[in-house]
């Protein structure tokens, strides 16, 4: 048997590189400053609205650590690459889950808040989950977001974006189904818009539910259009470093999300705008926060893993996997 010996000098060095490679990895699988940054001097801002960006301190921090082949359920769908269905025909038993059917061998990645809308009712995902690729149906939970409509008919699921952050709110506040119809009751008033079936989709474009009268396409909306276009104009045209943003509007911050890697932000990154358009529009106004304000907020978010559990613990939430954030989300 050979053995083989080590100097004195290289034992350290050796010692030393495992360590620093234990710690790199430990670093990763943290969202803090330790590996973010949050770019001020990037921010973007349109009326009621301004977006802060949020980099990785590592450049090379793109992939879902390191694995790629997670995609954002908005990508899975638009590109054909799953498709969702109703479980059954009974509302007391499928109300609360839809089928998703993976067509590759990538994992899919499904944030609450995502809204469904078709099939028997429009829905909005429950909790953020990862589903793996499997030829076989899988299921994910999901809340009603249109009150008054449980069709005989099913019609084809299309993905329609982000709730605002107020309505995400009043998601994580229990998921209690009575909370999120009167949230959404409140900003159809709000909005003045009244909608046959209590839509929460609506809000964006009063002709949701009206096939004679809608001229746009599903992805198009109505309100706050001005700002989708401004906002995307810049993000898109700028460099792809970015793995979250922070919102302000007035004199409050409304929002964060953060991700574990530039390909779920970008996946992300259009319809958490219109969730985020949507709320500076209908409860936002002109900027007055400082950013020394902003500062101290994401402070709480991001300075060390005790303060953001305790400060994202009782405004937002955490999505792990495998002890790995994958997602920070405050409101």
């Amino acid at each position: 048997m050979k053995f083989i010996t080590f100097g004195r000098v290289d034992l350290m060095k050796l010692t030393f590189s495992i360590l620093l490679l234990l710690l790199t990895k430990a670093a990763f699988s943290q969202l803090t400053y330790d590996n973010l940054i949050v770019d001020y001097d990037s921010a973007i801002t349109y009326k009621n609205l301004k977006i802060i960006p949020i980099r990785p301190k590592n450049q090379n921090h793109g992939g879902f650590y390191g694995n790629p082949k997670v995609m954002s359920l908005s990508t899975a769908l638009k590109n054909g690459y799953a498709t969702i269905t109703e479980r059954g025909t009974a509302s007391t038993e499928n109300v609360h889950y839809l089928r998703i059917n993976n067509h590759t061998d990538s994992s899919i990645y499904i944030s609450s808040g995502e809204l469904i809308a078709g099939g028997r009712q429009d829905r909005m995902a429950m909790h953020d989950t990862i589903l793996p690729p499997s030829k076989k149906d899988q299921y994910f939970p999901v809340m009603c977001v249109e009150e008054e409509r449980w069709s005989d008919k099913e019609k084809n699921f299309v993905y329609s974006g982000f709730a605002n952050p107020h309505l995400r709110k009043a998601l994580d506040s229990g998921k209690n189904q009575v909370l999120i119809w009167r949230e959404i009751n409140l900003e159809l008033d709000r909005a003045h818009v009244n909608s046959k079936t209590m839509a929460y989709l609506s809000e964006r474009d009063p002709e949701h539910n009206d096939k004679k009268k809608r001229k746009k396409s599903d992805d198009e909306f109505l309100i706050g259009e001005d700002y989708y276009n401004y906002f995307m104009d810049k993000l898109k045209h700028s460099d792809t470093s970015i793995v979250g943003i922070v919102c302000v509007s007035g004199d409050r911050v409304i929002g964060c999300d953060i991700y574990a890697g530039v390909n779920l932000f970008y996946g992300q990154m259009d319809p958490l705008a219109r969730g985020y358009i949507d709320d500076a529009v209908l409860f936002g106004g002109p900027i007055t926060i400082s950013d020394d304000d902003v500062r101290k907020y994401m402070d709480q978010v991001l300075d060390n893993e005790k303060t953001q559990a305790e400060f994202v613990g009782k405004h937002g939430k955490v999505f792990k996997e495998e002890n790995k954030v994958v997602h920070i989300n405050t409101f």
